[in-house]
């Protein structure tokens, strides 16, 4: 019998793999997991508009595997790998019971 607790888990994970699933935030992720970026670095680095990033930032940001810092003007972004760990987790716990 699954727990309220459970069902929030597999809610969260089916959140998190549908944020992944966009091509854009994946090489987001991927390019913070080398080194943490602004937000003007990940466009140029990506080849995308400052606002799509933005945008794509907001979505990662929901899910909580970017973290920002506002200094002055610049966004500074970098990688949640605590909280992608607790996600990697959380599939295990799902699919090793």
């Amino acid at each position: 019998m699954r727990t309220e607790t459970d069902l929030r888990g597999v809610k969260e994970l089916r959140d998190y793999y549908r944020v992944l699933a966009d091509g854009a935030r994946l090489r987001i992720l991927a390019q913070l997991a080398r080194r943490d970026a602004t937000v003007s670095e990940l466009a140029r680095g990506l080849r995308i508009s400052q606002p799509l990033v933005s945008w794509h930032l907001h979505q990662l940001k929901k899910s909580g595997l970017v973290k920002t810092q506002r200094n002055g003007r610049q966004v500074h972004c970098s990688l949640d790998r605590a909280r992608l760990a607790t996600f990697a987790r959380q599939f295990d716990l799902l699919i090793l019971r």
